[in-house]
């Protein structure tokens, strides 16, 4: 199946690592030009830049917190300058800090949803803006299943990702009329190289549990389901939610 990827630029926002990393990489492997997103670590970006770079691949780094507007304008002027256009984007970016709400204060809640939500609405602002003026793009929002059915020790993310899962839907009614499609996917719980290991193994086999298919997701069965949402052959879809959580949640 052509996924008619080949030449076009995708922004994966956080992709210097672990799920974004991935995502990255499977938009190269189709061809795309990708606009690697972090805040933090330039190195780990620039490590994924210099791997796709060695499979044949274009890509650049760019640095901006997402919370920031400023900055992703920046950021969105920036790759349009270096690449003409901007065809899909991938919401990754995220804040999680696992805390009992009740030993939590506003600067707590701030990052995450200055993180979880605002920023997912300012690039969606910035980057959907260009895509409506052009007339078509591609724009996959990545939540978590949490938000659905909730999770202890997350409220204030899972407030956060539902909001991007309600913007979902909007903005697809929204820009739909000008070409955009705008679709989420819904993670359960994904092991990384930056997963904290000591916990992870004191609650592994509570975890898996939880999930039917009886292990913990990982960040390469994410990646595909994301590369077709932004595909050509993905045109039709829209405002949709499509979980890739081992059937943590069955919602229908």
């Amino acid at each position: 199946m052509d996924l008619d990827l080949e030449g076009k630029v995708a922004l994966v926002t956080g992709s210097g690592r672990d799920v974004g990393r991935e995502i990255a990489l499977a938009f190269a492997a189709e061809g795309a030009t990708v606009a690697v997103n972090y805040s933090r670590s330039a190195d780990a970006a620039t490590a994924v830049v210099e791997e796709i770079a060695r499979g044949g691949g274009t890509a650049k780094a760019y640095r901006a917190d997402i919370a920031d507007l400023e900055a992703v304008r920046a950021m969105t002027e920036a790759i349009i300058a270096d690449f003409g256009r901007i065809d899909v984007l991938v919401n990754n970016a995220g804040f999680v800090v696992p805390q009992r709400f009740l030993d939590t204060g506003p600067e707590d809640w701030k990052r995450q949803i200055d993180v979880g939500l605002y920023g997912v609405i300012h690039c969606c602002s910035t980057v959907g803006a260009h895509m409506v003026e052009r007339g078509g793009g591609r724009i996959v929002n990545l939540a978590g299943d949490s938000a659905r059915v909730g999770e202890k020790f997350l409220s204030v993310t899972t407030s956060a990702r539902g909001g991007v899962l309600s913007l979902t839907k909007s903005l697809a009614r929204e820009f739909g009329p000008s070409g955009v499609t705008v679709n989420a996917v819904a993670l359960g719980y994904v092991e990384t190289a930056h997963t904290d290991r000591d916990w992870l193994e004191k609650n592994r086999e509570k975890i898996v549990r939880q999930y039917p298919m009886r292990r913990i997701g990982r960040p390469e069965d994410v990646a595909p389901a994301i590369v077709f949402l932004a595909s050509g052959g993905a045109g039709w879809i829209t405002g949709q939610v499509l979980s890739i959580s081992g059937g943590y949640s069955m919602v229908g």
